[in-house]
């Protein structure tokens, strides 16, 4: 059974950063195109960044220059970087895993299979 399991959030003010982590466990890590997704009270959930199992990465336009996706394999655990935190990052993230690329899947919610319970990020002015 594929299980994610995110931590890492918290509450903050601007300009803050935070790291969050995402456990992977159930089936082979590398196997599948990973993603952070974010939504926000009363919005959309929307992709925030993704990553294949060969490292191609892609983001949001909001969080470009901002936010960085990592994967570590050994440890089956997907990272997202978050500097220069703005209070509209303020979001419940998640973390789930689609087959394919991640230029084919990325960034809509409905090409992922597998969600984690999400980790609340707040910033505050």
């Amino acid at each position: 059974q594929v299980q994610l399991v995110e931590s890492g959030g918290g509450s903050l003010q601007a300009g803050g950063s935070l790291r969050l982590s995402c456990v992977v466990s159930g089936y082979l890590f590398s196997s599948y195109c990973m993603g952070w997704f974010r939504q926000a009270s009363g919005k959309e959930r929307e992709g925030v960044a993704g990553i294949d199992s060969d490292g191609t990465k892609r983001y949001a336009d909001s969080v470009k220059g901002r936010f960085t996706i990592s994967m570590d394999i050994a440890k089956n655990t997907l990272y997202l970087q978050m500097d220069s935190l703005k209070p509209e990052d303020t979001a419940m993230y998640y973390c789930a895993a689609g087959r394919g690329r991640v230029d084919w899947v990325f960034p809509d919610p409905s090409n992922y299979g597998s969600w984690g319970q999400g980790t609340q990020v707040t910033v505050s002015s």
